[in-house]
């Protein structure tokens, strides 16, 4: 595994995990169990823990997930986001990992708000007032949500795709996705796919085609880092499962990409351990999350050889 992989996490007051623990993981990781059983929350944890490692790309991750969750409200509501909600909102946050430690809290004395920040044992603390909610990213760990990446990322990210000299290998994909798609180009600053010799903005194909779209983009531009797919099958047929799973397990292997995805299919589980096994490639974890009778969450991580034994003997992997 790469160095800078993550292997373990403790979660502390982030959402609905007050002293939470996972571990073993490898370079690609599937997250399964129940609904509002925390998938999302622990990836948007790990997600954070590895982007904070100073206050604006701290600041940069929590806004990032607070837009993903409320993006439609946004856009419906017609609000400018704002940082100092979306940070104040994660006060007491705690998390320990084993490539970083990242903690925020908020203090008063004497009537003068506080805010203390913690990133790899450098202990900050500034002002409410002297601070500027500035946010930063980091161009190689990328969280794609369900409904796919922006336009804006995806012209972003493709840049990278052209850079590599890898608009073959897109096309190739999509093609076998939809094999009435012949291309893939951005023209006028809009994405948009070829059909019959017609470009149309990718708008106007189904959420399978943004999502595909998005993950391969996002494999390329995560070179030496981290991508977080939340709901991965989204508008993706079942049959068509095997051959993303093979374009993520071959690209991140290439590209030194640590992978987490969470899904809810059944279907999908199996490909997934079915395409690592065709591969022979067993750096790969599944993760089960359940909840137990008190409220705690917990989670129980399958390495390659217990992945294979479950699905073999047709146990219930999804934790339901």
């Amino acid at each position: 595994m790469g160095e800078h992989f993550l292997k373990w996490i403790n979660i502390v007051d982030f959402k609905c995990f007050h002293n939470f623990e996972s571990k073993d993981f490898q370079r690609i990781n599937l997250i399964s169990g129940k609904n509002n059983v925390g998938k999302t929350a622990f990836m948007e944890a790990c997600f954070i823990n590895m982007r904070a490692m100073n206050i604006k790309n701290f600041v940069g991750a929590l806004w990032g997930v607070k837009y993903m969750r409320e993006n439609l409200n946004i856009l419906a509501n017609n609000t400018t986001n704002n940082a100092k909600i979306f940070m104040e909102r994660s006060n007491g946050i705690n998390l320990i990992s084993n490539i970083n430690k990242s903690s925020f809290k908020i203090e008063e004395q004497d009537g003068i708000k506080l805010y203390n920040f913690e990133f790899n044992k450098q202990y900050i603390r500034v002002n409410t007032n002297d601070f500027s909610y500035e946010i930063d990213i980091i161009d190689n760990i990328k969280f794609i949500d369900s409904f796919g990446l922006s336009n804006g990322e995806i012209i972003r990210y493709y840049s990278t795709i052209q850079k590599k000299d890898e608009e073959t290998f897109l096309n190739t994909i999509l093609n076998e996705f939809d094999n009435s798609i012949e291309a893939f180009k951005v023209i006028d600053d809009l994405p948009q796919c070829k059909i019959n010799e017609t470009w149309l903005e990718i708008t106007e194909f189904g959420d399978g085609v943004r999502h595909v779209i998005s993950i391969v983009n996002a494999l390329f531009q995560a070179q030496n880092g981290y991508l977080f797919i939340d709901e991965l099958e989204n508008g993706i047929h079942y049959t068509y499962l095997d051959r993303v799973w093979e374009v993520i397990l071959k690209v991140s292997k290439e590209q030194n990409v640590q992978v987490f995805a969470t899904t809810h299919s059944k279907e999908c589980i199996e490909s997934y351990a079915r395409v690592a096994k065709k591969l022979e490639d067993q750096e790969i974890a599944y993760i089960r999350m359940s909840k137990l009778s008190d409220g705690q969450i917990k989670a129980t991580t399958f390495d390659y050889e217990l992945i294979e034994n479950s699905i073999e003997q047709d146990h219930e992997v999804r934790g339901w």
